[in-house]
């Protein structure tokens, strides 16, 4: 990966939309990747408007601002859709949480990814606080931005303490979301 991949995360306060985007940036250097990651929030703490840019690149980021042509495109809600879509560049990856996101994509010239995050985390790993790492193995699973394998590593290292208990339901959420379901 010679070019910069600009991956942008939007959704509500509390969906884990920020955790998304530093489970990949630790992923990235983990692999001796370069990285940036920048969250932007609303006042509120949950419900409010949550979003990030993640930049990853094996050579070094000139800047950690993008407002457009993004890479990989993640809506976890229905006004995230409405308002970035139209910054995806033309063949980007859009990704979709269809449990949350009630209105369809307009977009014809790029790669959509319908993930069912809430159903899968409720369904196949029976906690619903894991639909944001049902997104994060479908974003790295089609992405291929990091490996899905440092992804143990990952948790181990942030996951500590009384948290480390929440490791084995939160690898099992990457693996929830089967391609091209």
């Amino acid at each position: 990966m010679s070019e910069v991949k600009k991956i942008f995360i939007a959704g509500f306060g509390g969906q884990g939309v920020l955790l998304i985007g530093q489970m990949l940036s630790y992923a990235a250097m983990y692999e001796d990747k370069e990285v940036t990651w920048m969250p932007s929030y609303g006042p509120e703490m949950r419900g409010g408007t949550a979003n990030c840019t993640v930049c990853i690149s094996d050579e070094a980021i000139a800047s950690p601002f993008i407002t457009d042509n993004f890479d990989v495109l993640v809506v976890m809600n229905s006004p995230s859709l409405a308002k970035f879509e139209g910054q995806l560049k033309p063949g980007g990856d859009l990704f979709v949480n269809t449990s949350i996101v009630d209105i369809e994509p307009t977009r014809t010239d790029v790669n959509i990814h319908r993930v069912d995050c809430n159903k899968l985390a409720r369904d196949k790993i029976g906690n619903d606080k894991t639909a944001n790492m049902v997104m994060l193995g479908a974003i790295i699973r089609q992405s291929k931005v990091v490996g899905l394998q440092v992804m143990n590593t990952v948790f181990e290292k942030v996951l500590t303490g009384k948290k480390a208990k929440l490791i084995p339901s939160n690898l099992e959420a990457l693996e929830a979301w089967e391609m091209g379901a």
